[in-house]
């Protein structure tokens, strides 16, 4: 079941996302370095430029989307995390399609997507082309890929 999450689910989908990036292997310093930027406020779940979807199955949460508005054709993906467990059975495949749809119904023309170098395949997959790289906003140094889906 897709589903706005609740106020008092902003930490559960912090720790979420917490745990879904680290299923990737990354340090724990590095892990320190990106709670910040991680961290999914009831400020967050209320801000009216973003949209926050939660997928639940069997009454838990399994993953999560949020989309920012940037314009009246554009929006990014501000975050999709999936519960490590539920990582490859189309839990994000799921999220990702509900997102372009809302983004379509929304006017949005383009999709921009920063995503984890371990996640490039999936927005392949999804229609996106890397376009570039985006410098990280928790590990100075660091680029991220950076990717545009015409919807």
């Amino acid at each position: 079941m897709l589903r706005p999450p609740r106020l008092e689910e902003a930490g559960l989908l912090t720790e979420l996302a917490m745990r879904s990036k680290a299923h990737w292997g990354y340090s724990e310093d590095f892990m320190a370095a990106c709670r910040a930027e991680l961290t999914i406020s009831e400020a967050d779940l209320q801000a009216e430029q973003l949209s926050f979807c939660l997928v639940e199955m069997e009454g838990e949460p399994r993953g999560f989307y949020c989309l920012a508005q940037l314009d009246d054709e554009q929006f990014e993906l501000e975050a999709l995390f999936v519960e490590p467990a539920h990582i490859g059975k189309g839990v994000g495949r799921q999220l990702m399609e509900h997102a372009l749809d809302r983004a379509r119904a929304g006017g949005g023309r383009t999709l921009w997507i920063q995503g984890d170098p371990h996640a490039v395949a999936f927005y392949r997959a999804a229609g996106a082309v890397q376009v570039g790289t985006r410098p990280s906003d928790s590990v100075a140094g660091r680029d991220l890929p950076l990717f545009k889906l015409t919807l």
